[in-house]
């Protein structure tokens, strides 16, 4: 299962120079101030239950890595401590051979910061040069051909910090459970679909994914043992459905059958160590079990945290999985489509799909109902970043972050949300022009920035524009 908590290494850094009394040029003192105070200010106030930290301090002079030996023993502590990613944090100018050495040897996402130069003295000295620092050090990091995250300069204490500060977490947090992301696949995909085609051989040697292969007899084996292995989660399943929707006439005969399949999924998750599951749905799921659908077990699923993308799409399986690192864990993907323009809003799409939506999602004034076992409702409104990865012809991959905002539009079926783009004409020739199909990934919050500076750390996926 994907691992929302992120462990940051904090390396405060000042440059290998010869120590100047208080007051002049550059002096050890004024750096070491600024690192004890910059260090402690982030871990009191950017620890949560997902974010925790590992500092070098007792590494170096005065806690403040500057050579050869102390970047090694910042890079055995951070190894040994496991740490996500790593901050290095310049107190006066750095030291770029330490960062880079750090940097190269762990191999997480790095993010390079300096503190606002605020403090002059009145004979014109300035105790520190921290932005200057910066480029030393990112020029190294160009050499040794590692990518890295840049927060501006300014005050640990500003919103600027925070927001850089907030995002570079998340982007870890896609880094590492992209790769080597666990995906289930359950049956083929439907006959007609050739547009969901995918290479998985491709997956595993550019990014580490491994595909698990389920076929449906398994899963029709696993029904059949369910009602006696996971009777208490089936009942609490049912009870889900029977209260929360309101059912058309059809609906009710497959409220057991819905809660089997969603305790069947979730235990093939946990068996597994599934991240996400693309599965085979209206083609297979109701021939191999008297019509049963999929849909609004889906919805369930990705309340409980199980993400399943609909009709074999692997692509949008892994955009699902990334979207839910770039919440730490906190969001819901949504599977809905580019489907048909708004009838008088030039600029606005339904993205729809029959009923997958997770029910969290619904938006408070839309009613939610069951309608031969799928979700109708309308999302709720706001912002959403929209997304997929996809394989341009020649194997290179790709990733389109759109953004909408809803917009009032025409009541329809299934489950969805109108979007007003910038642009739709653009949007649309860019899907056309390829390599996208209709199928994308909408996600409450705007996190475009985040996908960007992830595709950063994988210079095998590259960030399309409209």
């Amino acid at each position: 299962m994907l691992n929302y908590e992120v462990k940051i290494g904090l390396v405060a850094m000042r440059r290998n120079a010869t120590d100047r009394p208080r007051g002049t040029f550059l002096t050890w003192y004024s750096a070491e101030q600024r690192g004890e105070r910059f260090v402690k200010y982030i871990e009191e106030n950017f620890a949560t239950d997902k974010v925790s930290f590992v500092d070098n301090k007792g590494i170096g002079i005065r806690d403040l890595v500057f050579d050869d030996k102390s970047a090694a023993e910042v890079i055995e502590r951070f190894k040994t401590e496991k740490v996500d990613a790593v901050m290095i944090i310049n107190c006066n100018f750095g030291n770029e051979e330490a960062a880079a050495d750090i940097a190269k040897a762990l191999g997480k996402p790095v993010l390079l910061w300096a503190p606002l130069d605020d403090e002059y003295y009145v004979d014109g000295m300035r105790p520190t040069d921290s932005q200057c620092g910066l480029f030393g050090v990112s020029r190294q990091f160009q050499r040794y051909h590692i990518p890295f995250s840049h927060l501006p300069c300014c005050r640990v204490e500003s919103d600027e910090f925070r927001e850089g500060f907030e995002r570079f977490v998340r982007v870890a947090c896609m880094v590492k459970n992209f790769t080597g992301l666990r995906i289930g696949q359950i049956g083929s995909r439907p006959t007609p679909f050739f547009s969901v085609i995918w290479n998985e051989g491709d997956l595993m040697e550019q990014f580490g994914i491994r595909i698990v292969a389920l076929n449906f007899a398994m899963v029709e084996q696993r029904m059949k043992a369910a009602p006696e292995l996971y009777a208490d989660e089936i009942a609490e399943y049912e009870k889900y459905f029977t209260y929360n929707y309101k059912s058309d006439e059809l609906t009710p005969k497959y409220i057991r059958p819905m809660a089997t399949l969603a305790a069947v999924y979730k235990h093939l998750f946990d068996e597994f160590d599934l991240d996400v599951i693309s599965a085979e749905c209206w083609t297979a799921t109701p021939l191999m079990f008297d019509g049963l659908a999929p849909c609004a077990v889906y919805g369930l699923l990705n309340d409980l945290g199980y993400m399943v993308s609909c009709e074999s799409d692997m692509h949008c399986a892994m955009t699902m999985a990334l979207l839910k690192c770039a919440t730490l864990g906190e969001g819901k993907p949504l599977f809905g489509e580019f489907t048909v323009r708004h009838p008088e809003n030039k600029n606005a799409e339904l993205l729809w799909h029959c009923g997958p939506f997770p029910l969290s999602e619904k938006a408070p004034d839309s009613t939610a109902r069951l309608v031969n076992q799928r979700e109708w409702f309308r999302a709720k409104d706001g912002e959403y970043t929209v997304a997929r990865i996809d394989r341009e012809t020649g194997g290179r991959y790709v990733i389109l972050p759109l953004t909408c905002k809803t917009t009032e539009g025409p009541q329809t079926h299934g489950t969805y949300i109108w979007g007003e783009f910038e642009d739709l004409q653009a949007v649309e020739d860019k899907l056309i022009d390829g390599p996208y199909i209709h199928h994308f990934v909408e996600m409450a919050g705007d996190y475009t920035g985040e996908l960007r500076e992830f595709c950063k750390y994988f210079p095998n996926l590259h960030v399309d524009m409209v």
